[in-house]
């Protein structure tokens, strides 16, 4: 069993993950995406956790969840908007469109608006190439944008 620790994760929800995964090897990933899915990021609390629990060096277990995007460490906003910086979309216009996140929501790509709402975040490809330029914002996307459009969108959420 977990000790109680000050972080902001359930001990007893993290416990119960790693109860449901102690006997399979090489489940790290399913172990974080769960332990995510509990508070929305991954401390470094629970990380030293995960490590002990697994019997892993902390290295590891930070070395993975920083290596893949779907992993955070750091809280994000409730809406993530991902941009997308493919060539299709900056040729198409994704600078302007990131201009304008930039000035709606006055922040710059991985960070996190004042209020806790808004997350900006590059991402390399979302598919859309037919539509550039293009963004995300949480699973919603949205294409052939312009500036306008993105202020409107954003001001929906």
């Amino acid at each position: 069993m977990l000790a109680k620790t000050d972080c902001s994760l359930p001990t007893p929800k993290l416990s119960a993950i790693l109860d449901k995964y102690k006997k399979s090897p090489g489940s790290l990933l399913e172990i974080l995406r769960e332990a995510q899915a509990i508070n929305g990021y991954l401390s470094r609390e629970i990380l030293q956790l995960i490590a002990e629990e697994v019997g892993v060096p902390e290295s590891k277990v930070y070395g993975v969840a920083t290596f893949y995007s779907l992993f955070k460490t750091a809280p994000t906003g409730r809406y993530i908007i991902r941009i997308c910086e493919s060539a299709p979309c900056h040729i198409r216009g994704a600078q302007d469109v990131l201009a304008a996140i930039e000035k709606t929501l006055a922040i710059k790509p991985g960070e996190t608006t004042p209020d806790g709402k808004f997350t900006l975040e590059f991402t390399s490809c979302l598919g859309l190439c037919g539509v550039a330029p293009a963004m995300m914002i949480n699973d919603q996307v949205f294409g052939n944008l312009t500036g306008d459009r993105v202020r409107e969108i954003i001001n929906s959420f």
